[in-house]
């Protein structure tokens, strides 16, 4: 062999072997951390809904594929559309990595678009990932007195939304501003759960901005015995089970290009989907344990079989794609986002 060629080969092998050995390091301190600590997985919004099912499921995993092996413990921590959470996360919660935060995709935008002032900068986050792609619906009782989503455009219907910031209060406040739907909001629930629960005691005929994967997965028997149905697919494009369906999508009654336009911005919270944070501050080290271990957890074989039993759509996004999103939105014209911003404000018809 050339001496050239053997000096190559021996510096090329003591390089690696030297990014190992700091790999090892900084996985050993890590580990070292974790061992007999409990992560607090704070949950925007109340028990039993969608967040909160992803969220347990993936505390139940996580813990298994962060160095060290720490306690995952989900806790509940529901207000104001998950901003109560968000406000938490950058302002109180510790920064050494025993914090994570689910909270709602909305929380991510409303500083940027919402007409309420928040406590949170999403661009202070560090973000560890997604849980899903989501793609968001309209349903209503099938006694409701609009059966489709065109129907909304002459009849009222009356449905069910947290507080600004969560979807089920955004978007069918878009979908009336920009398209002209017939929507009667009745907010100030808590969470997806607390609307399910009214439409099935009549209280509202029903929501806009739960997820699909949701309603698949806690109420499928609503679609097969004729209780619901499902008006509008939100998103910039379909689910296949929905087209399969036939389910229209709202974004195509838009009259005009700058309405598809604000309607996208808006609909960009569904490329974070169940988004997970961590605290600014967090240390490097860990939040590249973390990171790892969260496409880790949700792309198990374990975790995958359990959430198909669940019915559970998952489909992890690496906090690397998730930071890059945000900050492609948030560099959006200021022009498009002054426009979305007046789409977002509820006026009641």
């Amino acid at each position: 062999m050339p001496a050239r060629l053997d000096f190559l080969c021996v510096l090329t092998a003591g390089l690696l072997a030297a990014l190992g050995a700091n790999l090892a390091q900084a996985q050993g301190a890590v580990a070292q951390f974790y061992r007999g600590k409990q992560i607090n997985l704070y949950i925007g919004t109340s028990p039993g809904g969608g967040y909160d099912t992803y969220a347990r499921l993936l505390a139940r995993r996580f813990g298994n594929h962060i160095p060290g092996s720490p306690a995952i413990v989900p806790q509940n921590m529901p207000g104001a559309g998950s901003n109560k959470l968000a406000a938490f996360m950058q302002s109180i919660a510790p920064r050494d990595g025993t914090a994570i935060g689910a909270i709602f995709s909305g929380a991510i935008l409303q500083p940027l678009i919402g007409d309420t002032p928040t406590q949170h900068d999403p661009a202070k986050f560090i973000y560890l990932g997604n849980a899903n792609t989501e793609t968001f619906v309209c349903i209503a009782r099938t006694d409701a007195p609009v059966k489709t989503f065109a129907e909304t455009f002459s009849r009222e219907l009356i449905i069910g939304a947290t507080n600004e910031g969560g979807p089920t209060r955004d978007f069918p406040a878009m979908l009336s501003n920009v398209l002209g739907a017939k929507l009667r909001l009745v907010t100030g629930y808590a969470g997806s759960n607390e609307i399910i629960l009214a439409i099935e005691r009549n209280e509202v005929q029903g929501t806009c901005g739960v997820g699909w994967s949701s309603i698949i997965a806690q109420h499928p028997h609503w679609l097969t015995n004729g209780f619901a149905r499902i008006l509008a697919q939100l998103g910039a494009r379909g689910h296949p089970a929905m087209d399969r369906m036939g389910v229209p999508l709202a974004i195509d009654f838009a009259r005009s290009e700058e309405s598809r336009q604000i309607m996208k911005l808006i609909y960009s919270q569904l490329v974070f989907g169940r988004p997970y944070v961590l605290p600014p501050g967090t240390p490097p080290d860990r939040v590249v344990a973390l990171r790892q271990a969260f496409v880790a957890a949700l792309r198990d074989k374990d975790t995958l079989a359990e959430a198909e039993k669940m019915k559970l759509d998952l489909d992890a996004l690496s906090g690397e794609d998730v930071q890059a999103e945000v900050a492609r939105v948030y560099a959006m014209p200021a022009e498009i986002v002054e426009k979305t911003k007046q789409a977002l404000i509820y006026r009641p018809r």
